[in-house]
């Protein structure tokens, strides 16, 4: 009897105690992992204050790191972007069966943003933490060196990758040399600060052919006689930026997405950090992939397509900027109309034409309606974190219109910047979800079919 009672335990051991080593699998098919991470990265972003099309660089590569991960795990659903997108040659396989790819994807996502960033404390002390659960969960050590080692492979070969985009080179270009005459963008107030990143459309594209490939119509000819075309829209800023009611100046606070504000009371200064306009859209997936219930990968594959398509429109966008060298409204309101007047908005350190926020809101927002389709309503509490209430949105073209018109309540763009923005952002982001593909086609037959 004894014997029987022993065997009898034995085996409800064996059975509970495998039980338990395999419950981590699904446990590390948690969506929540991934955006927990990708949330963290955008706090550091923040905290780094990273410019718009830099950050954009931060967001793009660990995301692809953790797509061509997680896409091995699912070959038959999700492919390579290898050959798709420029430069980028497959991952080398994994030298042990017992790597976990949910597990690597987690892990070379953070190996390559820490890369990317200034407080690696920051990414370590996330680590740390994501380490800790995932012993709690049971992995098994195996398991974990395994996924660990090939994580790292994945790491270095994104970041080789990543080398070779001219972004090291570029710190090393001169600084943007102030041109003499009105129609000309000139630092603004109150800190004056130098352009950022004049030569950011000589940075590698993903996708697009050039950075030039989608030029917006050009500006409006300068020329400040009163009911020219030019200066109607002048007029228009300053007198919108005068008489906002509250919903407009709504609008205008909730996307404003400038990374660092400053303030000046008296002799005192003091500055603002937020997220920039790619991570109020990287925000945006965050709600989405969980509204939508998106499983592992479809949440990896979300935030890879928007990250992609919000690095190509930085590129595009800044290749116009820095062309056309439009001057800004507050300068000529304060030279010409009133040298006491403030935009709502504080004006960005870069040319005006053509609206960054209008072209990547675009772009971003076409590649998630490829993904969740036109009619995505959704409430978006990206802001709340920064102490302004959410918004409701009946789409994600809807949002970027918002998103667009918010810089002329703001008092920072003409509406030539921002209409022509949009359909520079819609050319962007259209050519990208016709371009690649991340579905396999089998996938993409049966959500057809659905």
């Amino acid at each position: 009897m004894n014997k029987f009672k022993l065997l009898i335990i034995s085996v409800l051991t064996l059975h509970f105690g495998c039980e338990r080593d395999t419950r981590y699998l699904s446990q590390l098919q948690d969506p929540s992992l991934f955006r927990d991470a990708m949330k963290n990265l955008s706090n550091i972003v923040v905290y780094d204050i990273f410019s718009p099309p830099v950050a954009s660089r931060v967001y793009v590569y660990p995301s692809i790191a953790a797509y061509e991960t997680m896409r091995l795990a699912l070959p038959d659903q999700y492919q390579s972007l290898s050959g798709q997108i420029k430069g980028l040659t497959p991952l080398p396989e994994a030298n042990s069966d017992q790597v976990n790819y949910n597990l690597a994807a987690l892990l070379a996502f953070n190996k390559v943003g820490k890369m990317l960033i200034f407080s690696e404390d920051r990414m370590e002390k996330f680590q740390e933490a994501l380490d800790q659960k995932i012993r709690d969960f049971g992995v098994p050590r195996s398991v974990r060196i395994a996924s660990e080692n090939f994580a790292e492979t994945v790491a270095i070969h994104i970041k080789n990758w990543a080398d070779g985009d001219n972004y090291n080179q570029t710190r090393t270009f001169p600084k943007y040399t102030i041109l003499d005459g009105d129609r000309f963008w000139k630092p603004t107030p109150p800190d004056y600060m130098d352009g950022i990143e004049p030569h950011w459309n000589q940075i590698r594209t993903m996708v697009l052919d050039s950075a030039g490939q989608f030029p917006p119509k050009d500006p409006l000819p300068f020329d400040l006689t009163k009911g020219s075309p030019f200066q109607k829209q002048l007029q228009q800023v300053y007198e919108v930026g005068g008489g906002l009611g509250e919903e407009e100046l709504a609008i205008a606070k909730f996307w404003d997405c400038n990374p660092y504000v400053t303030h000046h009371r008296g002799h005192a200064m003091f500055a603002t950090k937020k997220i920039t306009p790619g991570g109020h859209w990287i925000g945006i997936t965050n709600i989405v992939t969980k509204q939508a219930e998106s499983d592992f990968g479809e949440t990896i594959n979300a935030f890879t397509n928007v990250s992609i398509a919000l690095f190509d429109a930085f590129i595009s966008c800044w290749d116009e900027k820095w062309k056309t060298l439009v001057v800004r409204p507050e300068t000529l309101i304060n030279k010409y109309y009133d040298e006491e007047w403030l935009p709502v908005l504080q004006t960005p350190p870069f040319p005006e034409y053509t609206s960054g926020h209008s072209v990547i809101s675009r772009a971003a927002a076409i590649a998630l309606t490829d993904i969740y389709g036109p009619d995505f309503r959704f409430e978006d509490t990206t802001e709340l974190e920064y102490g302004l209430p959410a918004r409701t949105f009946d789409s994600f073209i809807a949002a970027s219109e918002e998103a667009a018109i918010s810089r002329l309540y703001g008092g920072i763009h003409y509406m030539m910047a921002i209409e022509e923005g949009v359909k520079q952002g819609e050319n962007v982001g259209k050519f990208i979800v016709n371009k690649i593909q991340t579905n396999t086609p089998l996938q993409n037959d049966l959500a057809a079919s659905n």
